[in-house]
């Protein structure tokens, strides 16, 4: 008997979405914390959330035991309502209208939890050759569009409100940005300090 290992991979390949406009609804909302990054050789520390969105009219088994549920997709933005910021941009885009400075000020991303909207996703070839969807743009639904109820469980994870059971479920990519957080860090540092030891 042998113990072979091969390229080969047991884990299931799923085709991107396909491009193209979808009806959507928000339903994850994931703080990722302040990690550094690098952006025209310059670093800096950046604070992100993560947003998720499932596509009922796109439904796939992706365990069996399960049977069929939404295609998803994610997007992550600087916690920033900047004026040039991506954030915002997109926002104004969704809701249709621009932002006063006033209403700017301090916007909770966690408000826009089920509401729906139009996606437009294209395709983007990796380095490593695989071919990966993207959210292009955002809208309002077009007039007499409808958008089925929310499907998935919604998702919210916050350091001022962190749920372990939550954490613990997402991919361990996103788990891992999340360690490295200063947020994260500081979180567990404080936990450390309860200690009677």
């Amino acid at each position: 008997m042998s113990i072979t290992a091969t390229t080969n991979s047991t884990k299931k390949n799923f085709e991107p979405i396909p491009a193209g406009s979808y009806p959507a609804r928000c339903y994850s909302m994931i703080e990722m914390g302040t990690n550094q990054e690098t952006y025209q050789g310059v670093d800096k520390m950046v604070n992100k959330v993560r947003i998720t969105w499932e596509l009922p009219t796109e439904m796939q088994v992706f365990k069996e035991e399960r049977g069929p549920e939404p295609r998803v997709i994610s997007k992550e933005f600087s916690l920033s309502m900047h004026e040039k910021a991506n954030l915002r941009g997109f926002l104004e885009s969704w809701r249709g209208k621009s932002f006063t400075d006033n209403e700017a000020t301090a916007f909770d991303v966690t408000n826009l939890l089920g509401v729906p909207c139009l996606l437009s996703i294209t395709h983007k070839m990796a380095q490593n050759g695989n071919t990966y969807a993207n959210i292009s743009s955002v809208s309002l639904l077009p007039k007499g569009m409808e958008c089925p109820d929310m499907i998935q469980e919604r998702q919210e994870l916050s350091f001022d409100n962190f749920k372990e059971e939550l954490f613990e479920s997402l991919p361990d990519f996103i788990k891992e940005k999340i360690q490295t957080s200063q947020e994260y860090q500081s979180r567990n540092n404080e936990s450390n300090n309860d200690l009677p030891f």
